[in-house]
């Protein structure tokens, strides 16, 4: 029994579209890695040397500003797929945030056994839209609505990702998830355009309105899930 038939994202990751056999030999060109938080799995502006299925943990794509300034331009969950695998450069870093797992493949070894079932790049295309489609809302969401609106929207939409990462249900009250964040106050503002104080404020206020409770500085408990999501516009 390869690691492939035991991975928890066996059905929902890229290779979902091999069969047991196509499995194996991809099996045989990987490794799994595990990375503690903090910890840089790629670099900004280094070639494009590996790429890598997440198998647990939340890692974020960030990339520096003209001052310096560190900007998170997105989050990668289990089942999502890292890297360039056609080559090229790497427009951002990729971090962990959480402990997390990754099993990683050489670009090259990975291109050339892409190239060789069609499946499997039709799936990264599928995946690929899939992120064009998530960019283009979070444009939306950068560009269009207001502050209270893109917290609200934040937290959906980590509690839809983090399930089975920090997210689970009270199933005594289905309308309520608990979400541990793997984000400071700060880096919620850097994600969201915004100051750190106005991240504080609209906390804050969906607390003092129900909407949400605040056990801890990352624990989010969503105590009304309709008025959140009316509340994201």
């Amino acid at each position: 029994m390869s690691s492939c038939d035991l991975c928890v994202v066996r059905n929902r990751a890229i290779c979902s579209a091999l069969d047991t056999k196509e499995l194996e030999a991809l099996n045989a060109i990987g490794r799994t890695r595990t990375i503690a938080p903090g910890e840089s799995l790629i670099w900004e502006g280094e070639d494009s040397v590996l790429v890598a299925n997440v198998i647990d943990g939340v890692l974020k794509l960030s990339t520096n500003t003209e001052d310096g300034r560190e900007q998170i331009v997105g989050v990668v969950y289990p089942s999502d797929f890292i890297g360039r695998p056609f080559g090229g450069t790497t427009g951002h870093g990729v971090t962990a945030l959480t402990d997390a797992k990754v099993c990683v493949f050489s670009r090259r070894d990975f291109d050339a056994f892409a190239r060789e079932h069609p499946a499997l790049e039709h799936k990264l295309l599928e995946r690929t839209l899939g992120e064009l489609d998530r960019t283009r809302r979070w444009m939306l969401l950068l560009g269009r609505k207001s502050a209270s609106e893109k917290l609200a929207s934040f937290l959906l939409e980590m509690a839809e990702r983090l399930v089975g990462q920090g997210c689970s249900f009270d199933f005594e009250m289905p309308n309520q998830k608990r979400v541990t964040l793997p984000f400071s106050r700060q880096q919620i503002a850097d994600v969201l355009g915004l100051t750190i104080e106005t991240v504080s404020r609209q906390f804050t206020r969906l607390k003092n309105e129900g909407i949400i409770d605040l056990p801890s500085r990352r624990d989010v408990t969503i105590l009304d899930l309709a008025a959140l999501t009316a509340e994201a516009g």
